[in-house]
């Protein structure tokens, strides 16, 4: 009996389905399953290990977001020779954006293997780039270098990484916005105050004001998130004027 037939005999029935699932996912078998299972346990599990440390995916995702961002690095380092600094930090940047990966997160269909006491309704958008990340973090612990940059090559740079597309992909209206404005001698102002009404949650509204002359609003679960869809409003009613400049 193969090495392999006597592991897959060890583990339960559920591992087995989790180990094939994955399987497909990353394109090999995986060595240690113990990662990716991690990689799936959400903080409101409270798991430990015997020593009393947390169990969950957080801190594989900061080994992911590392390994990722010097994967990609290298990748547009070669990719465009003439590239510089700050023209690869910028591609770099809408590569592993948030945005760009709970993308790459929902397409592969990750939440579906996420433990949790949360009710998957009540995550966040960032769930599927964080578990993403935090896969990418078990397949360099389980395989090593090569084989998480051959992995990110699959599922990141082949399929999503154009370059032509990404020079024209805006990451952020309120950084535009702001250094249009800086450009045109306006004065920007953002107004945040908090806005819960009847929800659960704690919101906030942003009120997007140019020269004094209240441009757009918006409103979501972070003042961050708020002032960026204001900013996105107020771009495209300004769009005009800025894309002439």
């Amino acid at each position: 009996m193969s090495l392999f037939s006597k592991i897959m005999q060890s583990r339960s029935k559920k591992d087995e389905i989790f180990f094939a699932e994955i399987q497909k996912v990353i394109g090999f078998k995986p060595s240690k399953l113990m990662h990716y299972k991690k990689a799936f346990t959400h903080s409101s599990i409270k798991k430990t290990s015997s020593a009393g440390k947390p169990l969950n995916y957080e801190r594989l995702e900061y080994l992911g977001d590392a390994i990722l961002s010097a994967v990609i690095a290298f990748f547009l380092f070669k990719k465009i020779p003439l590239g510089t600094e700050g023209y690869l930090t910028q591609m770099r940047s809408k590569i592993v954006s948030r945005e760009h990966l709970n993308e790459i997160g929902r397409d592969l269909d990750l939440i579906r293997f996420v433990s949790s006491n949360v009710p998957q309704e009540n995550f966040g958008d960032n769930i599927h780039g964080n578990v993403f990340e935090a896969l990418i973090g078990a397949v360099f612990l389980d395989k090593g270098y090569n084989s998480c940059e051959r992995f990110i090559y699959k599922v990141v740079i082949e399929p999503y990484v154009d370059i032509e597309r990404l020079e024209g992909k805006i990451t952020s209206y309120k950084s535009l916005l702001i250094e249009w404005c800086q450009k045109q001698k306006k004065k920007i102002n953002y107004e945040v105050y908090e806005d819960t009404g009847n929800d659960s949650l704690k919101h906030f509204s942003v009120k997007l004001s140019i020269n004094e002359d209240m441009q757009s609003k918006g409103r979501a679960t972070s003042k961050k998130k708020a002032e960026e869809i204001a900013s996105k409003r107020a771009y495209y009613k300004l769009q005009d004027k800025i894309s002439v400049q």
